[in-house]
């Protein structure tokens, strides 16, 4: 098979599978609700966890996870040794396309086409994509979120700042710390681009943060306004 047609194959396949909107389907089958139109109307977990329970939340945090994870996963099967282009990266080749998948997955959640080119802000699939490429930066990422949402009782934030850490934790480890990083001058400008995708998706959010409309679980929230009792 041509290498180019294979990878557009990878990359449609890697959308397709980021385009299943898992809350839309778990929402639908099992309480006969369209996400849609229920809270704040996104297809993401935050939304399911609202409206409809952890238990169905939790449900779809886990398959939107998965579908990064997979779209990485199944680059083995689909890709051979021959690039399409020249890599100049420390990468191997396997790697490379299998961030091009993962990043088509993410760009599939946001923009499902199953759902009329709507979807989720994209935080569970990359998740998903960040386990398989960057742990350690994944580990420091999560951390962050759990302080913020706990502190806060806002889950917006918690990935706002998830997003803003994930690259920086980074780039402290290999210039302050001096960690070895393979393709760090690769990955690192991979992490940003991803963290500005996922901010660009959050901006509607930050918005409502700073008029402080946001909606939050105030019984998660440990610092809490008076109003909130």
């Amino acid at each position: 098979m041509d290498p180019i047609l294979r990878l557009v194959i990878i990359i449609v396949q890697s959308y397709l599978i980021g385009s299943i909107p898992n809350a839309l389907i778990i929402g639908k089958r099992f309480f006969g609700v369209d996400v849609r139109k229920v809270g704040s109307g996104n297809m993401g977990s935050t939304n399911v966890f609202r409206t409809l329970g952890w238990k169905a939340g939790a449900i779809v945090q886990l398959l939107d996870i998965a579908k990064g994870l997979v779209a990485v996963l199944l680059v083995a099967y689909f890709f051979d040794t021959e690039m399409p282009f020249s890599n100049g990266t420390p990468f191997e080749d396997e790697t490379i396309v299998g961030v091009i998948a993962g990043v088509s997955a993410v760009i599939g959640h946001m923009w499902s086409i199953f759902a009329g080119f709507k979807g989720g802000k994209g935080i569970n699939t990359s998740l998903g994509l960040l386990i398989a490429v960057a742990p350690v930066e994944v580990a420091v990422g999560l951390g962050i979120f759990l302080a913020l949402l706990f502190l806060s009782g806002y889950v917006s934030l918690g990935s706002i700042g998830a997003a803003i850490v994930i690259p920086s934790t980074m780039v402290f480890r290999y210039n302050v710390l001096g960690v070895s990083i393979e393709g760090y001058h690769t990955l690192v400008f991979f992490l940003i681009g991803l963290s500005v995708l996922v901010l660009y998706a959050h901006r509607t959010n930050m918005r409502r943060l700073l008029e402080g409309t946001e909606s939050r679980f105030t019984n998660l929230a440990l610092l809490r306004r008076k109003s909130d009792g």
